[in-house]
C-alpha cells in the first residue's frame, strides 16, 4: 500500500498535465487561443497566492514536528502550501471551466495527490487544503475578470 501512495506522490501529478495537454491540442486553434488565454494568467494567479501563503505562514513538515522519516525523502522546509497539489489543483480548477467532465476527472486527481502527499508524511492536512482553496479562488477571480472583458 505504501509503493502505491509513494507513486501518487511522486508522480500523479504529471496525469493532469497530460489529459488537460490532450483535451487542449483536441481542440481547433481558437479554441486553444481563448483556453491558453485563460489558463495562462488563472495558474501564474494560482501560483503568485501559493508564493504569498509560503512567505506568509511556516508550517514544518510533519515528519519534522513528529520526528519520523517520511516515506518520500524532502527538504525540512516549509511545508504551506502544497506545490504538487497547488499545480493539479490550479488544472483542475481551469479544466472545470472548459468542460465539466474534464473538471471533476482532474479534481479526483487532484485528490489523490494531496491525500496521497499527507499519507506520505510531506504535508499536513491544511497544506493540501489551502493548495485547493488558493486554485479555486485565483481561478474563480480571473473567471470574473475574463468575463468582464468578454462583455468589452
Amino acid at each position: 500500500m505504501n509503493a502505491l501512495f509513494i507513486f501518487l506522490a511522486q508522480y500523479l501529478f504529471i496525469l493532469p498535465i497530460i489529459v488537460l495537454g490532450v483535451y487542449f491540442l483536441s481542440r481547433k486553434w481558437p479554441a486553444q487561443k481563448r483556453m491558453a488565454l485563460f489558463a495562462v494568467p488563472a495558474g501564474l494567479l494560482t501560483y503568485v497566492l501559493g508564493l504569498i501563503g509560503n512567505y506568509s505562514y511556516y508550517d514544518p513538515r510533519p515528519f519534522v514536528v513528529g520526528h519520523f522519516t517520511p516515506l518520500i525523502a524532502h527538504a525540512a522546509d516549509n511545508g504551506f502550501p502544497s506545490d504538487h497539489t497547488l499545480l493539479v489543483s490550479s488544472l483542475a480548477a481551469v479544466g472545470m471551466y472548459w468542460n465539466k467532465w474534464l473538471g471533476i476527472t482532474l479534481w479526483a486527481i487532484a485528490i489523490l495527490v494531496a491525500v496521497s502527499r499527507v499519507y506520505v508524511g510531506l504535508h499536513h492536512p491544511l497544506d493540501v487544503i489551502a493548495s485547493m482553496v488558493f486554485a479555486i479562488i485565483a481561478t474563480a477571480l480571473w473567471r470574473i475578470s475574463w468575463r468582464r472583458e468578454q462583455v468589452r
